[in-house]
């Protein structure tokens, strides 16, 4: 090789090792995937969509179970909605409804319980199926199997703002945990400054309705942005196209659920729509015109293949 080669050959190396350095130093660096999800909500020119899974993967699994939040881990889910109830002895459980008759082979409101007691009961699958032993979880394993891997919303769960905020606290997950609410902003932040840090908060509009229109204009009126907003509306007009513009002008992300069609616009807008249509785009994709960029979904893994089939998710 001649010295002027051997000159174009160095030349050409240092220039790509210029580049990958130059390439790595844009890419951000993340502690772990919960870290990168925030990153995402926050960014306000990510066009990723964070999909959120309605009590986990309860089509394969009891709802609500540690099973059920695995799945969707593997899946590659951004965030879990779970439900939380209190047993007698304080005890932060995961259960949708008051009583555990659908989802146990007992019977009786959670809050009679005690959680030593609640433990003698087996969880059922879908069908009404009792599992071989599948327990109800409490928060605290259900925290910890989500913890730095998935975000969570802790839904129904209001009541218990204090004693939730004091175990993320202990496990080290408060940024990582999402609290939505229909309470105006003075009770939000009065609740939030008992405490040194809080949970993510968004607040949900029901547009169609006179409350959820007096929420909305609150926040708009008084000039606070927060990270996202969940709307609900039961029919299409002028309401949620006003709402969803209002939205973007400020910044904040828009989440929507596509579990049935009353929380989106009626027939033909959900989840089982979507599946049932020969293009998924025919349903998912008026939510991406529509700039939509948080979807809480029934159909976790139908819902990601869409995505990624139009690079909007990873």
């Amino acid at each position: 090789m001649t010295v002027d080669m051997k000159k174009i050959v160095y030349l050409l190396s240092a220039a790509a090792l210029m580049l990958v350095c130059s390439c790595a130093e844009q890419q951000p660096q993340y502690a772990n995937r919960a870290e990168k999800i925030l990153a995402e909500i926050n960014d306000p020119n990510s066009d990723y969509v964070v999909v959120i899974s309605h009590r986990g993967d309860w089509r394969n699994y009891p709802e609500n179970s540690i099973p059920a939040i695995e799945s969707v881990i593997r899946m590659g889910v951004d965030m879990m909605e779970l439900d939380v109830k209190m047993t007698k002895d304080s005890v932060l459980v995961l259960m949708h409804d008051q009583t555990i008759n659908r989802m146990t082979n007992g019977k009786g409101l959670v809050k009679d319980f005690t959680y030593d007691s609640l433990m003698t009961f087996k969880l059922k699958r879908a069908h009404n199926v009792t599992t071989d032993s599948l327990r109800i979880p409490t928060l605290r394993e259900a925290l910890l199997c989500c913890k730095d891997r998935i975000l969570v919303n802790v839904d129904h769960a209001y009541p218990y703002y204090k004693e939730i905020v004091e175990l993320t606290e202990e496990l080290g997950v408060t940024g990582q945990v999402l609290m939505k609410g229909k309470s105006n902003i003075d009770k939000v932040n009065e609740d939030m400054s008992k405490h040194e840090n809080n949970l993510l908060y968004m607040p949900i509009i029901d547009i169609n309705t006179p409350k959820g229109q007096a929420l909305f204009a609150e926040y708009q009126e008084r000039g606070v942005v927060p990270m996202a907003y969940e709307v609900c509306w039961q029919h299409p007009g002028e309401d949620i196209d006003n709402c969803v513009a209002k939205i973007h002008e400020t910044g904040s992300k828009l989440w929507v659920n596509t579990l049935w069609p009353t929380l989106c616009g009626g027939s033909g807008n959900d989840d089982d729509a979507a599946f049932d249509a020969a293009d998924p785009a025919d349903v998912y994709g008026q939510y991406l015109e529509m700039g939509v960029s948080m979807i809480q979904t029934d159909r976790p893994q139908f819902l990601l293949d869409y995505l990624r089939s139009v690079g909007r998710h990873d």
